[in-house]
């Protein structure tokens, strides 16, 4: 555990880990998988100097946390810096503002966020407190992927031979795959909780690729927070979270004394890893123990309406102590769509879809990752390594969530390095629309970094302009920064472009942003200094 201090100093370096019968070297902050927490008061800043003793470069993303007028510090590899490089280092100032709750850090080059992240506990400023009863004890529980082999190698050889990249073989809760899987039993984590006490379970799914349900068996969920700010309590008997995501559930410890599940398993894309990951929530006290713990309800993989009918229900706490401040109109609505495509191959000699590439992008366009930082370029005005003409708008409009959508739109338009570029305080609305191209529809998790967003409404089928917004919720709507866009559906946000710099905006499955499906957003400075980007660090990691 890493406490607030004006800077800590963490290893990046490769270590042994045996899950699922086999030991193999993964990447690890300081040994440890997952890596360590950060405690933090709103408000705060912190500096982190990261040591790269590893054998591939490395950048961190402290995802959540708005960082100010400092993109500097944000870390996606060739957006806002280059990477540090194995021998190297930098350090991180990282700045939080409003957030308030649980967020989470991880690494952003490549795959290596699999077993690279942590989480970030976000408490109340000194003198105040939670909205809701201070709980008893806070757990966290940090879901990710584990592969057999090399997370590194397997994306590698999927990018080179054009196809899918291989299924996790496990899912983790807190490192431990869990007693459903083989050589997991004696590992598996358990909360140890005493009668009559309510826990604060600050959830965070870094899996790389999968939605996933999650329940304690037998007990309500009470969902309080997401992505660093507050709701109106929510009751459930499971949660729904998508990559990038994180909740502050509260459970109360009021059954029988005895041991319960608490598993996960995903909902479901095309492609998909249909294990099930489990924790035991285990009570304190004499009691013969069940030979098998009790298991809970999940939906089934494939449940579109459990995952709606949760995510449907997500309101601000919008209160006094915490206020929200929605734009009520928009200077400018964007309206962006989100396809799996393919490309062509030579010869027809790719593992993708009748022997092509696969592919993604936004508004038809499959981002290329430059070999310079997009920021640096932005702020000393470099030419040629982006362009500021990503569309406001889809070159085609089709039926985009229609059963059958026609070949016409496979192939991305463009492969290049386009920026959304946003007028300093600009009032925003961008609305992500899901399509069916390549029969390929499913739940996207769109993270723009350097700001929370307001969810403002979302549905099924395509968006329309005239009639849609009229159903937007301007009153209470959740503020995030992680936004699950509906299976063959849409979902609109809104914010306020007070956030001068270079920010990437990208789907936060992994696969699909390694095929191009992001894109940067550009915010121009104010007209006084406080509303400017700040200038770079004295040390910047060369490319």
């Amino acid at each position: 555990m890493v406490e607030k201090s004006e800077k800590i100093t963490i290893s990046v370096k490769e270590t042994n880990f045996t899950r699922l019968c086999s030991t193999k070297k993964i990447l690890t902050i300081n040994g440890m998988f997952p890596g360590p927490a950060l405690h933090v008061h709103k408000g705060d800043t912190l500096v982190v100097n990261v040591q790269n003793h590893a054998k591939y470069n490395i950048t961190l993303h402290w995802h959540g946390v708005k960082q100010p007028r400092n993109p500097w510090s944000d870390g996606p590899e060739y957006i806002t810096q280059c990477p540090i490089k194995p021998g190297a280092n930098f350090s991180y100032e990282i700045i939080f503002s409003s957030e308030e709750g649980t967020l989470w850090w991880h690494a952003h080059s490549d795959w290596s966020r699999a077993t690279v992240h942590g989480p970030i506990f976000v408490y109340p400023k000194s003198g105040t407190t939670y909205p809701f009863p201070k709980p008893h004890a806070e757990l966290p529980v940090v879901m990710a992927s584990w592969n057999k082999g090399d997370v590194m190698e397997i994306i590698q050889d999927a990018l080179a031979t054009g196809g899918e990249p291989n299924q996790s073989d496990a899912f983790t809760i807190n490192g431990q795959p869990g007693d459903l899987y083989p050589c997991s039993k004696p590992g598996t984590f358990k909360a140890v909780v005493d009668y009559g006490k309510t826990y604060l379970l600050r959830v965070i799914n870094a899996i790389l690729n999968e939605e996933m349900f999650l329940a304690v068996a037998n007990h309500t969920l009470t969902v309080v927070g997401m992505d660093g700010a507050y709701i109106k309590p929510l009751e459930t008997s499971y949660i729904m979270i998508t990559p990038g995501q994180t909740m502050d559930v509260l459970v109360t410890a009021n059954q029988s004394p005895s041991h319960y599940y608490l598993a996960a398993r995903a909902y479901a894309g095309l492609v998909y890893d249909n294990t099930t990951t489990t924790a035991i929530f285990q009570y304190n006290g004499s009691y013969t123990a069940p030979k098998t713990p009790a298991f809970p309800n999940l939906p089934n993989y494939t449940d579109t309406d459990a995952a709606t009918n949760f995510t449907k229900q997500f309101k601000a706490l919008a209160s006094k102590e915490h206020p929200i401040d929605v734009p009520k109109s928009v200077d400018k609505r964007i309206i962006i769509t989100i396809s799996i495509n393919t490309v062509a191959c030579a010869n027809n000699s790719c593992d993708g879809p009748n022997n092509s590439r696969l592919a993604s992008s936004l508004n038809n366009i499959s981002f290329v990752t430059p070999e310079i930082d997009i920021l640096q370029a932005y702020y000393r005005r470099l030419k040629g390594v982006y362009e500021t003409d990503f569309p406001r708008e889809p070159p085609y409009v089709f039926n985009y969530t229609a059963d059958v959508v026609p070949d016409d739109y496979l192939t991305p338009e463009i492969n290049g390095t386009k920026a959304l570029v946003l007028k300093h305080n600009a009032n925003v609305e961008i609305v992500f629309q899901g399509t069916n191209v390549l029969a390929s529809a499913e739940n996207h998790p769109m993270h723009l970094h350097g700001f929370s967003f307001y969810v403002v409404g979302s549905d099924f089928g395509n968006f329309n302009n005239e009639t849609d917004p009229k159903s937007y919720n301007l009153v209470d709507p959740p503020e995030m920064n992680t936004v699950g866009v509906p299976t063959n559906g849409w979902a609109a946000i809104r914010f306020k472009a007070d956030n001068p710099g270079v920010w990437f905006m990208h789907c936060h499955l992994e696969k699909h942003a390694s095929w191009g499906m992001e894109t940067v957003v550009i915010v121009r400075n104010g007209k006084t200094e406080a509303t400017r980007l700040r200038r770079p660090p004295s040390y910047l990691n060369p490319c």
